[in-house]
């Protein structure tokens, strides 16, 4: 009841009831041309239904009348496209139908409702109307109480007639099953792209700021300038690759029309390593496998799970002894990273954001990844495989 009381005030009940209007022009000029036959107006609107700029023409009006400032809601489901299927033509001529009828009934109320409040108005003043479009004979306190009768009565007939053609609008006019099918599929790659671009921003940026906090804690206590230089060379070359992987996930993010930087992969790992090094962590590596051959998922993947791996390592062991392994065997890729337990608090339990990333990156590509204390060492174990990205 608050809703039917509060309608009459918002801009949007009378934009419904001009979208309500505008089909019975064709109603009026028919009816002027042949008003012997009252119901061809439906014959004759079907066939513009199978054009497809029709429906973009019935989409557009219908967002900026019937949903003017729902963009979130049912105004953003409105169809703002031509008819790509037989499908949509067949709703767009079904939709033409409904709403000449539902039109037809909203013009027949205004005018009905209208004329017998202006003939009870007239009535209440002594003036009635020579050819009544409502002839009833009452005295005249009871006209003037009857005459906003009518006026009510339009008004909630516009509102509910407003509303249920809106109804119909978002069923007709929206997307087909297909359409939502594959809206839902575009929403949930861009989820996925922003995820991603979340972990490599960790893994990353999170990679270099260690290496420069470890290197940079290091030339300070260490004393001698050879180190200094050393730690600073490091740093700059961290903080460059970083920066570069910064520029390309800005690109992507601005959705530049350059195309993004490539991203790194398991071929550059000698980088990650030397770095490592650099950081005073004894590397000890073995690589098996042709790493430039691999698929650019998996290839791309396994590099940001080692570069999370040996960023823990600097992170909450320091420089320890650290081992790498990485093998391409037959149908999968092998990734190993071990390292002494670090002392007081470990990450046992998984929790950490950089770890949580490692697992879902090689779900993603069907493989699995393990991380926790293994034969009294911190292992990161990760297989991905190759035949399914091929």
């Amino acid at each position: 009841m608050y809703r039917m009381l509060r309608a009459p005030l918002k801009a949007v009940t009378y934009t419904r009831w001009l979208h309500l209007c505008v089909p019975t022009l064709v109603v009026a000029v028919w009816m002027f041309i042949y008003p012997a036959a009252p119901l061809m107006p439906l014959l004759l609107v079907a066939p513009f239904g199978l054009v497809p700029w029709v429906r973009l023409a019935e989409g557009l009006q219908a967002r900026f009348l019937l949903a003017p400032h729902d963009e979130g809601g049912l105004g953003s489901t409105i169809s703002a496209s031509p008819s790509a299927h037989w499908g949509d033509r067949w709703r767009t001529v079904l939709w033409l139908e409904i709403r000449l009828v539902v039109s037809s009934a909203a013009l027949f109320s205004t005018v009905f409702l209208l004329s017998a409040s202006v003939e009870l108005g007239c009535a209440a003043f002594g003036h009635p109307s020579a050819d009544p479009w409502v002839p009833l004979e009452v005295p005249r306190w009871v006209s003037a109480v009857l005459a906003p009768v009518p006026l009510v009565l339009l008004a909630s007939a516009v509102v509910l007639l407003g509303e249920m053609i809106t109804s119909i609008a978002g069923r007709l006019l929206g997307p087909s099953a297909a359409e939502r099918l594959s809206a839902l599929e575009e929403r949930t790659e861009r989820l996925l792209e922003r995820n991603r671009i979340a972990r490599e921003l960790h893994d990353s940026i999170g990679h270099a700021l260690t290496v420069a906090v470890m290197q940079a804690g290091a030339a300070r206590t260490a004393g001698s300038p050879e180190f200094t230089e050393r730690a600073l060379c490091a740093i700059e070359e961290t903080g460059r690759a970083a920066l570069e992987d910064l520029e390309r996930v800005l690109l992507v993010l601005r959705e530049s029309a350059q195309p993004p930087s490539q991203r790194p992969t398991l071929a550059e790992a000698d980088r990650l390593l030397e770095s490592a090094r650099a950081s005073g962590a004894r590397v000890e590596s073995e690589v098996t496998g042709p790493l430039d051959q691999l698929p650019g998922p998996v290839t791309r993947e396994g590099y940001r799970i080692l570069q999370e791996a040996l960023t823990n390592v600097l992170r909450h062991c320091g420089p320890v002894p650290v081992r790498v392994r990485v093998e391409v065997a037959v149908g999968q890729l092998d990734l190993e990273v071990t390292n002494p337990l670090p002392k007081g608090p470990t990450l046992i339990s998984g929790s950490g954001s950089g770890l949580r990333g490692m697992r879902e990156r090689a779900a993603l590509l069907g493989g699995a990844a393990e991380t926790g204390p293994h034969e009294g060492t911190w292992r990161v174990r990760a297989r991905l495989p190759l035949e399914r990205i091929r």
